[in-house]
């Protein structure tokens, strides 16, 4: 389901400028690193839009995106079959209801999203235990 090396995984954490050093972190740890990013960044996008903070919201946004896009998206393997499939159709949702969020001060969309992903980050946990 995700490639073995997960450097694509990594190198999106780096890009995005999530805090956590990913130094020596196995892939499934890269994976949790990221759905805690992407987790944090919808919570403060969804908090700056009640407070109608544009700008923190767009870059909130924007970041989650790329979380999404270039982090949990570019990590799925094709190998791992139906669960990678949809996965992906998950995940391309999530940032089609983002960019709508974006556009429309939309803050159930932003929740929207968050319920997506939270059951799945969850399960991603679960597996590391």
């Amino acid at each position: 389901m995700f490639t073995p090396v997960s450097t694509r995984a990594a190198s999106a954490y780096k890009r995005v400028s999530v805090e956590t050093s990913v130094d020596g972190a196995s892939p499934h740890q890269l994976v949790n690193l990221l759905f805690d990013a992407l987790l944090q960044s919808l919570s403060l996008a969804g908090a700056a839009l009640e407070r109608g903070d544009q700008a923190l919201k767009g870059a909130q946004l924007s970041k989650a995106v790329r979380l999404i896009e270039e982090g949990l998206k570019a990590a799925l393997d094709d190998a791992g079959g139906e669960v990678a499939g949809n996965l992906r159709t998950v995940y391309s949702y999530a940032v089609r209801c983002l960019t709508e969020a974006n556009l429309r001060n939309d803050i159930d969309k932003i929740r929207e999203v968050t319920g997506l992903i939270e059951p799945i980050a969850d399960a991603w946990k679960q597996i590391g235990k």
